[in-house]
């Protein structure tokens, strides 16, 4: 195996771990990132996909104890079954948009110029979410969480199926506007992710194998690692900091990026994209 492509996939699996359950896209970022590494060909596309199982493991180990103890109280406890529901419940939206769209999104609006755009848009979201009028909290924690209130965060989620919106951003700022405190809208958010990547890492994995061999399993094994690794040190970072702090730093942090992206771009200084 190439050496230089090794290094290329875990430079891709740090960007991965990193930006995935930060409100700054991880598509986002992987998408700069191929470009600037000619790192995005057909392969590329699947790969950045399959490595969010690595960043998706940090999440299970983090929160193991609370999946386990649902799993374990599924067949007895109303209270573990309705969260379970509410999962479920979230992430079918993207399921049926994904299977209708996905195509489409992918051909036309996975360039740097889209990417650019949806940060500075998303970023000016979170400023006017962090800055509103306070509403009043309804939901404490992910089990005070109703059915409606799932599907709700479910449907915000789908807004990331536009690459440089954020996945964890929009449902976290989703979840929030809706009525849920920033932890249960960063926990939920988290719950969600596992079904959501790793649905969407085995669909993209089954329809592209054409494109794939044992030859790139290492590439794949670098990629995971670093993805796993970064992930579960960010993971644990946010959880911190979000009880002390709002999400304006990464507002502010999408907005200057996004600039910067059209600014280089527009003047050719980088070239983002081939």
């Amino acid at each position: 195996m190439d050496t230089v492509l090794l290094l290329k996939a875990a430079v891709m699996g740090l960007v991965e771990g990193l930006t995935e359950f930060l409100p700054i896209s991880s598509t986002g970022h992987l998408i700069l990132a191929g470009a600037l590494l000619g790192f995005d060909d057909d392969k590329a596309k699947v790969f950045d996909i399959a490595i969010q199982t690595g960043a998706i493991l940090a999440v299970i180990i983090v929160y193991w104890q609370k999946i386990s103890s649902t799993v374990r109280a599924l067949p007895r406890h109303a209270d573990a079954q309705r969260f379970a529901l509410n999962v479920f419940i979230a992430f079918v939206p993207a399921v049926i948009l994904g299977l209708l769209f996905g195509k489409a999104i992918k051909a036309n609006l996975f360039t740097p110029a889209v990417v650019a755009t949806t940060f500075i848009i998303g970023g000016f979201i979170i400023l006017w979410a962090e800055r509103r009028p306070a509403s009043k909290v309804r939901i404490h924690e992910v089990e005070d969480m109703r059915g409606r209130d799932a599907l709700k965060v479910g449907l915000v989620q789908c807004l990331a199926m536009i690459p440089g919106t954020s996945r964890s951003g929009a449902t976290i700022i989703g979840g929030m506007v809706l009525g849920m405190s920033r932890k249960a809208a960063t926990d939920f958010s988290f719950y969600l992710a596992i079904p959501t990547l790793i649905g969407a890492g085995a669909y993209s994995l089954y329809k592209e194998r054409a494109l794939l061999s044992w030859a790139d399993a290492p590439m794949f094994a670098v990629g995971l690692l670093f993805s796993f690794l970064s992930a579960w040190v960010c993971v644990r970072w946010l959880l911190k900091f979000i009880s002390t702090n709002s999400f304006e730093v990464f507002a502010w942090y999408r907005i200057v990026f996004g600039l910067v992206v059209l600014g280089t771009s527009y003047s050719g200084l980088v070239t983002w994209a081939a």
